[in-house]
C-alpha cells in the first residue's frame, strides 16, 4: 500500500499546487483534485482490503497527507476529514465492536460505507457549531427517532467540502436526553442547505461553509447503531480527532521551505548567511515536527488510546501547528517584500500555515492538555473547559 499510495500523493502534488492560487484567489472548491484523488484510488486509503481498500495505517495515512498538502493544504486538509471517517469506521475491530454493543448490522451498514468510499464516495465532517466548536457535549443540533428512522435538525459551521461530498459525518445530541451524542452519516440531498459563509484568511478553498439540516435519514446511518457512542470513540481515537491535521501542517511548513528556496535562489538572495540560516532553522524545525508526528503515528498503530500514545498525538497537534506558522513567517521574511504580493506561493502558504494553529484542539488547547498531564492529572477531566 505504502509505495502505491505514497507514489501517488507525490504525483498529484505538482498539480494541486499549479491550481492552488486560483482557487485561493477565488475562494473556489479544487473540484479537479478531487477527481484526481478518486482517479487514484485515495478515498480508500483508509478502506479495508476486505472491503476494497488501500488498509492503510495511520502512519501511512501521515505520510501520503504530508506530500498532499506540499501540493495544496486545503486539499489535503479535506482529504484528511474524509480520512478521520474512513479510518474510525474502519478501525473499528470485531473486539472493539463487542465491547461497545454494536450489533452486527450496525458492522453491515458500516462495510457498505467503507465499500462505497472504496469505490469513489467521499465524506465531510459535520461537527462543530457556532458557540460551541467542536465540543460535543456542547452540541446544538438534535436528533430522534422517526417510524423512518432518525430526524436531524440543526446548523454546523467550518464543515469543509460542503456542497461537494457524497456524505455527512453529522455529530447531533438526542431531544430527549442531552447528555447522549450520536454519530450519523447523511448522505448529501434535500434536507442540507449549504450556506456560503467561508471567506477566510487562509485555507480558502476548503468551502468549509455552515450547513444546515432538517433531514430524515435511514435507521442504519447511526453509525454503531447505538446511541451514545460519539464521546466513547472520542476517547478512544482522539488521533482521529486531534492529530489527523498534523500531518498536513508538516506538509504545509515544507512547501512554504520549497517556495522560500525557489524565490531565492531566483533572486540571487541565497548568498545571504541570514537568509541561509533562516531556511536552515526552518528545515530543522518541519524535520523535528514531522518525526514527532511520526512518532504518533506510529504509537497510534501499535497501542491505539494508550496514555503515552495520546500524550504523543496532543504533542504532535501541538508542534505541527506551531511550527507550520512559524516556519512559514520566517522564509517569508528572508524572501522578502516581493513574496508578500498576492499570488505568490509564499503569501498563500503564510496564510493557509497561519490557520494550524486554530483547528480543534487548538494549540492553547493542546499546550493546556500536556502541562496537565505533565503536573500529574487528568487531562481530559481536569481541564478548565470541555475537552469534547
Amino acid at each position: 500500500m505504502t509505495v502505491h499510495a505514497l507514489e501517488a500523493a507525490r504525483r498529484l502534488a505538482p498539480r494541486f499546487a499549479a491550481r492552488a492560487a486560483e482557487h485561493d484567489r477565488d475562494g473556489s472548491f479544487p473540484v479537479d483534485d478531487f477527481a484526481d484523488l478518486r482517479e487514484a484510488g485515495l478515498f480508500g486509503l483508509m478502506v479495508p482490503r476486505a472491503l476494497g481498500g488501500l488498509g492503510a495505517t495511520f502512519a501511512e495515512y501521515a505520510a501520503v497527507a504530508t506530500e498532499l498538502a506540499r501540493g495544496n493544504g486545503a486539499t489535503a486538509l479535506v482529504f484528511n476529514m474524509h480520512a478521520s471517517v474512513t479510518g474510525a469506521l474502519g478501525a473499528v475491530t470485531e473486539e472493539l465492536a463487542e465491547a461497545l454493543g454494536v450489533p452486527d448490522e450496525a458492522l453491515a451498514a458500516r462495510d457498505r460505507l467503507l465499500s462505497a468510499a472504496a469505490q469513489g464516495s467521499w465524506y465531510a465532517v459535520a461537527m462543530s457549531e457556532r458557540g460551541a466548536g467542536a465540543r460535543l457535549s456542547q452540541l446544538t443540533t438534535a436528533y430522534e427517532p422517526t417510524d423512518e428512522g432518525w430526524h436531524l435538525k440543526g446548523s454546523k459551521t467550518f464543515c469543509s467540502g460542503a456542497g461537494h461530498a457524497d456524505g455527512y459525518l453529522v455529530a447531533a445530541r438526542s431531544a430527549a436526553d442531552q447528555s447522549v451524542v450520536s454519530q450519523f452519516l447523511v448522505p448529501a440531498g434535500d434536507g442540507l442547505t449549504v450556506e456560503p459563509t467561508w471567506d477566510s484568511l487562509g485555507m480558502r478553498a476548503t468551502s468549509s461553509h455552515d450547513l444546515h439540516l432538517d433531514v430524515t435519514v435511514p435507521a442504519d446511518r447511526l453509525l454503531g447503531g447505538v446511541e451514545g457512542l460519539a464521546l466513547v470513540v472520542a476517547q478512544l481515537m482522539p488521533h482521529w480527532l486531534v492529530a489527523s491535521y498534523a500531518a498536513v501542517y508538516v506538509g504545509v511548513a515544507r512547501a512554504a521551505i520549497d517556495a522560500a528556496a525557489e524565490h531565492l535562489n531566483a533572486r540571487n538572495l541565497a548568498g545571504l548567511p541570514a537568509v541561509r540560516a533562516r531556511l536552515g532553522r526552518a528545515d530543522a524545525a518541519t524535520a523535528a515536527a514531522q518525526l514527532v508526528v511520526a512518532e504518533a503515528a506510529r504509537r497510534v498503530d501499535e497501542a491505539p488510546g494508550d496514555e503515552e500514545t495520546n500524550r504523543w498525538v496532543w504533542r504532535a497537534k501541538l508542534l505541527a501547528g506551531t511550527t507550520a506558522a512559524e516556519v512559514a513567517a520566517s522564509v517569508l521574511e528572508a524572501a522578502g517584500t516581493s513574496a508578500t504580493r498576492r499570488g505568490h506561493p509564499l503569501e498563500r502558504l503564510y496564510r493557509d500555515a497561519r490557520c494550524g494553529s486554530l483547528h480543534p484542539a487548538t494549540s492553547d488547547v493542546c499546550a493546556d492538555w500536556l502541562g496537565i498531564a505533565a503536573l500529574g492529572g487528568d487531562p481530559d477531566r481536569d481541564g478548565s473547559a470541555p475537552r469534547w
